[in-house]
């Protein structure tokens, strides 16, 4: 990933809170066919190898757990927030005109090797951590018993196991740091107007 001096994050603690924030990862593989891309929810778990350990779950029905090798190299994409910055909200385009438009964001690259695990046991762990860490915030969660015992065990079957034994992390924040300290309040305001207060707010942070 390019990414210039004043734009990259090395902090494992920031990496690391970024990933757990957006959960929503883009595995990216290569196999026989080529590359393969797929959209899977992530949970970080640092206390297991030097880096931490990316653990999830695939279709049954999908190849890729098929295609892969276990000890792959592969690449797991994690997005923050992210939207365009317009050059008409820089207060000093009015004076000089010297602006483009650009596109802020922020972005987690976990590189590791795969793992396959097609385990029963395994994978009902794994959906029970995703369970706990996405509805401990709903004010009624589901839980894995609310669902009678046979469906449950009828749709875990469907699913297999896959971890990512991160080797290295990348991050990159391009956040308009390189703007003046007016430019930069400018740029905030017009991406918080654009209804992008997500963005505003990791602008805010990182300045």
């Amino acid at each position: 990933m390019y990414t210039p001096p004043l734009f990259v994050e090395t902090q494992a603690s920031e990496l690391t809170t970024l990933l757990r924030a957006n959960p929503l990862g883009i595995l990216v593989t290569h196999a026989g066919g080529g590359l393969d891309a797929n959209h899977i929810p992530f949970l970080i778990d640092e206390e297991r190898g030097p880096a931490g350990m990316l653990v999830a779950h695939v279709a049954r029905a999908n190849p890729v757990w098929q295609k892969v090798v276990e000890g792959d190299d592969v690449l797991v994409i994690f997005r923050g927030a992210n939207g365009y910055v317009s050059p008409n909200w820089y207060p000093s385009k009015q004076v000089t005109h010297r602006h483009v438009p650009t596109w802020n964001y922020e972005v987690v690259h976990a590189h590791g090797r795969i793992r396959v695990i097609d385990d029963e046991k395994y994978v009902r762990g794994v959906v029970a951590r995703l369970t706990r860490e996405h509805e401990a915030r709903l004010p009624e969660p589901w839980k894995m018993t609310d669902a009678p015992a046979d469906y449950l065990a009828e749709e875990l079957a469907h699913i297999v196991g896959i971890e990512v034994e991160i080797t290295r992390l990348e991050g990159k924040r391009k956040l308009s740091q390189n703007r003046t300290a007016e430019d930069f309040e400018g740029a905030v305001r017009g991406v918080e107007g654009s209804g992008n207060p997500a963005l505003a707010e990791a602008m805010r942070r990182t300045r």
